[in-house]
């Protein structure tokens, strides 16, 4: 599996590259933020599998950080980093759609537990997955291209590629298009036409020979957004 990518948004120095050296032992990567502004900014735009996040921070609160995630990225995974006195704000932090938190001081053990759990259950992890199956043939996503039992391949650009991963590790689940702007395009979806999601999974699905009229793969959810039909990655 693909190496998860982990931001901490600290700005205790020495909480914050504890946090870095534990997870970096356990085989993540690490990204570091030491204010709530250059966390915020790194939350919304960089590709990062999880976030760890301190509630009281400078320039930015946590909270607020955590509303903005949920706006533009409502999938990627948080776990909150809180005091042992401040339950009011764990539980506002939770109703704000945190995955987990854990209570300073905390065991490490405990951090990086927590931290496999919920990315074990996270949809945002589809980096490691290099196929898909498409009705007579597959798509090497490596190689960008579809390849067709009959002997026929088809280039996909990087864009496609990476929207057709995306979907097909969400098999089964409506993706909106702010959550694809979000995820696939890593940009701030308020206020973007989303017209550039349908021209891109119409291209798709002309390439996958996937019907437009009555697609069997890429399938439009009325008021949500798209799904994958199609068998999902292993």
């Amino acid at each position: 599996m693909a190496q998860a990518q982990i931001l901490i948004i600290e700005d205790d120095d020495a909480i914050r590259q504890g946090i870095r050296d534990a997870v970096a032992f356990e085989g993540y990567s690490a990204l570091e933020a030491s204010d709530g502004e250059a966390g915020l900014a790194m939350a919304l735009r960089v590709d990062c599998d999880l976030v760890l996040l301190d509630l009281v921070l400078p320039k930015v609160e946590g909270l607020e950080i955590l509303r903005e995630i949920r706006a533009t990225r409502p999938s990627l995974p948080v776990i909150i980093l809180t005091a042992k006195g401040e339950e009011s704000d764990r539980i506002a932090g939770l109703r704000l759609g945190a995955d987990d938190y854990v209570v300073k001081p905390f065991s490490i053990k405990e951090l990086l537990a927590r931290i496999g759990a919920v990315l074990r259950r996270s949809p945002e992890r589809p980096s490691d997955v290099k196929k898909v199956e498409v009705p007579g043939g597959h798509a090497d996503l490596a190689r960008r291209e579809v390849r067709f039992d009959d002997g026929e391949r088809c280039e996909l650009s990087e864009r496609e590629m990476e929207l057709l991963r995306y979907l097909a590790c969400n098999a089964g689940r409506a993706i909106s298009r702010h959550e694809i702007l979000s995820r696939v395009w890593r940009v701030n979806p308020r206020g973007i036409e989303t017209r550039t999601i349908d021209m891109h999974i119409a291209r798709l699905r002309e390439k996958l020979r996937d019907s437009p009229s009555e697609p069997q793969v890429l399938l439009t959810v009325r008021g949500k957004g798209y799904l994958y039909a199609g068998e999902a990655p292993r």
